[in-house]
């Protein structure tokens, strides 16, 4: 029997049973839309983060006061208006292309006794493209404003949503309260999805009117010149600060640096922990859909014992009736494979379709990867379960199988 009498006597086998063929094909249908929906799920996830990440600057590295570690002199020195003079006046490689400093603070926005509490970020000029944002309406305070410590104030989408009703236009020449002064509204930033809910005005006037008056940074953004910069301007900017807080060993600095890039590669690190999580959860209905393959090529096997019987009693040879069985048990995982494919692609589609619509849902993301994968797991599935009930029919004594009642 050469392979297409083979596969034709399976599927008339398949056909012979229908329901029986149909319900153990729908737990291979299960397991392998479950690996494309979720591998899709994880896929979009990643994406999500990957995208939000990207949006704030892979080249964007920060520093921070550092907590617990002092230098050798036993005092833990702030970072300064020094520092950020440092970092921008040395000509050390790699050139970088901002250093911004940032002062952090809380407070209340009072517009006609609508009030709103929200992160003052105060800062030079160089933040809109230190922070990768854009005006949505109005201008962004300038170095001058930042020299005479100017009360205006550059909003967020959120604080103009809560005072303002939404509409960028309308809090534009506005003045606010914020503590206990007036600002000017110059500005509207256009949202981002991540630092929407702020305030941001002169570093000096924060100083003036909000924190009190010193010269220490909360944090300083650097950019650098490209993501593959990114090492060694972490480097450069180390070095700097150890020589100008003289510190010695590294394991004394106190302050710290951190990119983007990094957290980039811890978020892919956990999204690709979480897609095979989600895979592996997806293998036990497949394995369960292999069982059930196996339990029903095993009844196929009994009920068919007097067929083997004669077919060997005829000529057939040990081989013939294995590769008949192993083919059946592998139709019978492939149709419900291919089943998997159109129900698992088809989800994903819709998934993506209409994820626009649900705000943070991510949508899932389509791999043609896991699509061969699945379905080519759902075949190997066929041969491996199929294979034991195979080879006990292709062992059968012609004498016993017609004896068989």
């Amino acid at each position: 029997m050469n392979f297409t009498e083979a596969f034709h006597v399976a599927v008339r086998g398949l056909r012979a049973n229908r329901l029986r063929s149909l319900l153990t094909m729908l737990g291979i249908m299960i397991g392998v839309a479950a690996v494309i929906l979720l591998v899709a799920l994880g896929n979009g996830t990643s994406a999500r983060f990957n995208a939000q990440i990207t949006s704030l600057g892979t080249n964007l590295i920060g520093v921070l006061q550092s907590r617990g570690s002092v230098a050798a002199s036993g005092r833990s020195q702030p970072l300064t208006d020094k520092d950020v003079k440092g970092l921008q006046q040395d000509s050390q490689p790699p050139r970088l292309l901002s250093v911004t400093p940032v002062k952090q603070a809380s407070a209340v926005l009072d517009f006609q006794n609508s009030m709103w509490r929200t992160s003052i970020f105060g800062s030079s000029q160089s933040y809109l493209a230190a922070f990768h944002r854009t005006m949505a309406a109005g201008n962004f305070f300038t170095d001058g404003d930042v020299r005479t410590s100017t009360r205006v104030v550059v909003l967020g989408d959120k604080p103009v949503q809560q005072l303002f009703g939404g509409l960028p236009a309308a809090a534009l020449g506005q003045t606010i309260r914020i503590g206990r002064q007036q600002f000017q509204v110059v500005g509207v930033l256009v949202p981002n999805g991540q630092n929407d809910d702020v305030a941001v005005m002169p570093i000096s006037a924060t100083r003036n009117y909000l924190v009190g008056g010193d010269d220490t940074v909360d944090q300083i953004v650097v950019e650098a010149t490209s993501q593959a910069t990114v090492p060694a301007s972490m480097n450069k900017i180390t070095n700097v600060l150890m020589d100008r807080h003289k510190v010695n060993s590294p394991a004394q600095k106190d302050f710290e640096v951190h990119s983007n890039l990094e957290l980039l590669h811890q978020y892919t690190q956990l999204t690709d922990v979480f897609t095979l999580f989600l895979v592996a959860i997806a293998a036990i209905s497949l394995l369960v859909g292999g069982i059930g393959v196996m339990n029903i090529m095993l009844v196929t096997v009994t009920e068919r014992t007097r067929e083997i019987g004669i077919r060997k009693a005829v000529g057939a040879r040990r081989k013939a009736i294995l590769k008949q069985f192993l083919i059946e048990s592998t139709v019978l995982a492939g149709l419900g494979g291919l089943a998997g494919v159109v129900v698992g692609v088809g989800l994903s589609l819709a998934g993506k379709s209409v994820g626009a619509s649900f705000g943070q849902f991510a949508p899932p993301e389509l791999s043609i990867g896991s699509v061969v994968l699945a379905f080519t797991v759902s075949l190997g599935i066929g041969l491996f379960f199929g294979a034991y009930p195979a080879n006990r029919a292709a062992r059968m004594r012609p004498i016993d199988a017609l004896r068989y009642e």
